[in-house]
């Protein structure tokens, strides 16, 4: 992986991500990357595309409460069972 990263393992370039990047990051932290899971990585990404800010974690809920049609507290036990450590580190 060529991408550099902070201390806390952040992407220093956050435009540095791409989906091989996804794949080691996830392997580090024991992720699977299903797609429920790219679901969400895409939509973080072009989340940050349009506003360089990563999306609050009621954008990430809603995308995946209206993506899988279930309620907003639903999408968001599914959001941190899927992330578990923190939706915008792990994601």
């Amino acid at each position: 992986m060529s991408a550099r990263r902070g201390p806390e393992g952040y992407l220093l370039d956050p435009a540095s991500w791409d989906e091989q990047i996804a794949r080691t990051l996830a392997a580090e932290e024991d992720l699977a990357l299903r797609d429920e899971y790219w679901a969400v990585l895409h939509f973080m990404r072009e989340y940050w595309h349009e506003h360089q800010v990563a999306p609050d974690v009621r954008h990430v809920v809603g995308f995946l409460a209206d993506a899988q049609g279930v309620d907003k507290k639903a999408g968001k036990e599914k959001l941190f069972r899927m992330f578990p450590y923190g939706y915008v580190k792990q994601a």
